[in-house]
């Protein structure tokens, strides 16, 4: 290892997991905010000492009151450039940020979006005053939204925020909210929607229940399946109906890559705009705003609402961010006032 680092010792309480990554992670006070992830990387470079010996062995045993030392190098600089792109930002303090993410950019750098990326612009505002998350003076990435999906991120400033945030969407105590526009207007009077295999109403809420895995044959979309996959909740209650289109608020319950667009899709009320599993649907020209409709580049998709638990001073966060300017035009196409 090089640069500066900490010890962080431990001993193992009674009844303890029976292998070392496990053991560890529930013993290490919850202020290390050292994650199971980072645990996975720093057991095999030998920094988990057990009894004052280096094991590098993930599954090996351990029992009560061995003493575990872990050695913790000081965050390190990572390639990922800085750079000047705007950001709006409804909050920040030491721990965290979040920002309202404009639609068509992507949420970390990746072979094809290697720069323009919001990780590329957090850098450039942290100006380098960044604790650091998994070893790398990094953003900690929480959760995503897809490129051509604008609305609100929360984005980890430290270890222990990052380990917290993680915390909520796994238990899934986050709020999330989301608007869209869908072809067709859902109905629980429907009586296709109420034989469909994963549908439930609560109310007039639609609720879609399925597991959700990759498409057989193409790797970059998501498919609905009831057994393998991936467990996935969806609400659904419609805002306005605009016709022949819906203007509805989708909750998650689970947060699995695609969800709303491979679930609305699954029902038969893809979104507008979305190429991937909206298909090659276009609105009759008869229909108001048809022309709109058809043109839109994008899936018609916002997080329009964001809640948690702040992972440090327990206080109750909760934030807002209204419909961005091509979905109201959009709406206006379609007679909104």
């Amino acid at each position: 290892m090089s640069g500066s680092t900490r010890i962080v010792s431990v001993t193992i309480g009674p009844n303890p997991e029976p292998r070392l990554d496990k053991a560890v992670a529930r013993a290490v006070p919850e202020a290390e905010a050292i994650s199971r992830s980072r645990l996975a990387k720093l057991i095999p470079a030998g920094a988990v000492a057990v009894n004052g010996a280096a094991v590098t062995d993930p599954k090996a045993k351990v029992v009560e009151g061995d003493e575990i030392a872990i050695t913790v190098e000081d965050a390190v600089e990572v390639e990922t450039q800085p750079e000047a792109i705007p950001l709006d930002i409804l909050f920040e303090d030491d721990d965290l940020i979040v920002v309202n993410k404009p639609a068509g950019m992507v949420v970390h750098p990746a072979p094809g979006s290697p720069s323009g990326t919001l990780v590329n612009a957090l850098l450039h505002h942290f100006g380098g005053k960044l604790s650091g998350v998994g070893g790398e003076k990094r953003p900690g990435i929480v959760h995503r939204i897809d490129k051509d999906t604008s609305g609100l991120l929360v984005v980890a400033k430290s270890d222990r925020a990052h380990h917290g945030l993680a915390a909520q969407f796994a238990d899934h105590s986050m709020e999330r909210a989301y608007m869209a526009l869908c072809h067709g207007v859902p109905d629980p009077a429907d009586p296709r929607l109420r034989g469909l295999r994963g549908v439930s109403f609560e109310g007039q809420v639609l609720k879609i229940t399925t597991q959700l895995t990759r498409h057989r044959t193409d790797r970059q979309r998501q498919a609905v399946v009831f057994s393998g996959g991936r467990h996935a909740v969806t609400r659904v209650r419609v805002e306005q109906a605009f016709g022949t289109v819906g203007l509805v608020t989708c909750r998650l319950e689970t947060g699995r890559t695609h969800q709303i667009r491979v679930h609305m899709a699954h029902v038969g009320h893809a979104l507008i705009g979305d190429q991937t599993y909206g298909g090659r649907r276009k609105v009759a020209e008869k229909i108001t705003g048809s022309a709109a409709l058809n043109a839109f580049p994008r899936q018609a998709l916002h997080a329009a609402t964001l809640g948690f638990l702040h992972p440090v001073s327990d206080a109750q966060m909760r934030f807002e961010a209204p419909l961005p300017d091509d979905l109201r035009t959009l709406m206006s196409a379609l007679g909104d006032r």
